[in-house]
């Protein structure tokens, strides 16, 4: 549950609040995916389910569409802001998750969630024009954020703590078939010229969740006040997400990089104005901010994490300009990276607490050493072998990050006993997830653009890069286990 009942478990009264995690001690046994489906969390499961293929799916419809649309619509100078605006509002709502549940309960939030995207949807199928298909994705934006943050806290908050890891698998397996069946249907109505039907499709297909909400989560709104709106964290996030994603859609390294460089300093004051003593209102849970907190080392891990992973963003392209790969086979190789990931996670998501535990150690290792052989094997003219080869290279990638993330995701659902600040950690996930993104397919703009006109160049530049933020992912993972061990030792 999501309120003042939310269930916590027994194992989580010999855990520090700041310190340590509540994730299953190393003797427990983790719950199976037939518990996951069974009666009693069966319509939590298809709800985690169908709320994240619905997010994979719309991303890749819109992409797969998009050419046909503008030559209908127009509009082509707005291209990118597609999916800058779609990012920025997807941003802004996973801040306000905690304030929605907060307001309006789990199932408020979850029917405001599907009824933005669903509206935002039926916007895009109608739009006379770019700029009011503009619109719509914002709308759709706003409703994904909001529902992929809401995934996490429903992990956390309805299911019980063996399942943890199975539902994080759950929710990054159907965010991974959503990039099969986005495509799918994206090129299928593209090649019919119906690309407005492919929009009211996915529409359709998002309303059956609607009624599962009230059987999936519970009612009610949390106990207590909503408190005080982050405003200040909000305006420097949403400044941060919006100038990184101008970054990725501006041309040359030099305004790019100024990009850069104008959000990690806004990143810095946001840094600051959270952990101020006297901060009234948060983004992230304020035991971040505490001494000896494992929270930072689990969130920047993370972050380092998914920035590395932002390298699929330009998978495709590699694949087209080097291998000579069609569009749509250049689409499915860029989905190898996130199948690996998805694939992975879900088959140590069963492993026990201290397995998982040494899987995220060795996990941005396993995913640097995937992005450095990829990168060690691109050249121009690349054969069927060769591209057989990249492929293989970037599902060891993937393997390694869903290595890591059964355990951080876990760890920083079980990092407080408080349930307002554990739905709040939970949230944050997603929150972070998206800026780190957005922030690495920037950087690979900019090192793409470092390496022009020479694609091979560009792509050593991005893949080995990334690599180094990966190992850098690794060495943090190694010294954030160590700090905290030494906390715990000298409480003791």
């Amino acid at each position: 549950m999501f309120g003042a009942g939310v269930a916590i478990p027994n194992n989580t009264s010999e855990i520090s609040e700041t310190s340590e995690t509540s994730v299953p001690l190393p003797g427990t046994r983790p719950g199976g995916w037939r518990e996951l489906f069974g009666p009693e969390h069966r319509a939590t499961a298809l709800l985690l389910a169908g709320v994240m293929l619905l997010d994979g799916t719309s991303t890749w419809v819109t992409t797969s569409l998009l050419p046909t649309a503008i030559e209908d619509i127009g509009g082509e100078r707005l291209y990118a802001w597609t999916a800058t605006a779609f990012a920025i509002a997807s941003v802004i709502s996973a801040m306000l998750v905690s304030r929605v549940l907060s307001t309006r309960g789990p199932r408020g939030g979850y029917r405001i969630g599907i009824g933005a995207f669903v509206l935002g949807t039926v916007v895009a199928a109608v739009t006379p024009t770019m700029e009011v298909l503009l619109a719509g994705r914002v709308l759709q934006g706003f409703g994904a954020g909001l529902l992929a943050g809401l995934s996490y806290v429903t992990v956390q908050s309805v299911l019980p703590e063996r399942l943890w890891a199975r539902g994080t698998g759950l929710v990054s397996a159907m965010m991974a078939a959503g990039f099969f069946v986005g495509p799918a249907i994206g090129g299928l109505f593209a090649q019919l010229g119906a690309w407005r039907l492919a929009f009211a499709v996915v529409a359709v297909l998002a309303l059956p969740l609607v009624a599962l909400v009230s059987r999936a989560v519970p009612s009610g709104r949390r106990a207590g006040d909503a408190g005080a709106l982050p405003l200040v964290s909000l305006v420097l996030l949403t400044a941060t997400a919006t100038v990184i994603s101008v970054a990725g859609v501006l041309s040359g390294p030099g305004p790019t990089a100024v990009a850069v460089t104008v959000a990690c300093a806004l990143i810095v004051v946001y840094v600051m104005s959270e952990r101020r003593p006297g901060a009234r209102a948060r983004v992230l849970p304020a035991a971040t901010y505490a001494a000896g907190s494992s929270l930072r080392w689990l969130y920047l891990v993370r972050v380092l994490i998914t920035t590395a992973a932002s390298v699929e963003a330009f998978i495709s392209l590699f694949g087209q300009r080097l291998g000579g790969l069609p569009p749509v086979a250049a689409g499915f190789l860029g989905t190898s990276l996130p199948v690996g990931w998805a694939l992975t996670q879900v088959a140590v998501s069963g492993a026990r607490p201290a397995t998982l535990g040494r899987l995220s150690l060795a996990g941005p290792f396993v995913l640097a050493a995937g992005l450095t052989l990829t990168g060690l094997l691109q050249r121009e003219d690349a054969g069927p072998l060769t591209v057989a080869a990249w492929a293989a290279a970037y599902l060891v990638a993937g393997s390694g990050i869903g290595m890591a993330m059964p355990h951080l995701s876990t760890a920083v659902m079980g990092s407080t006993r408080d349930p307002e600040e554990a739905a709040k950690a939970s949230a944050a996930l997603n929150t972070i997830g998206l800026f780190a993104f957005s922030f690495g397919a920037a950087l690979a703009g900019v090192l793409v653009n470092l390496g022009a006109p020479a694609m091979t160049r560009s792509a050593h530049y991005v893949l080995f890069g990334f690599a180094a933020v990966a190992a850098l992912a690794g060495v943090t993972a190694c010294a954030g286990r160590r700090g905290s061990a030494t906390s715990v030792r000298a409480e003791r």
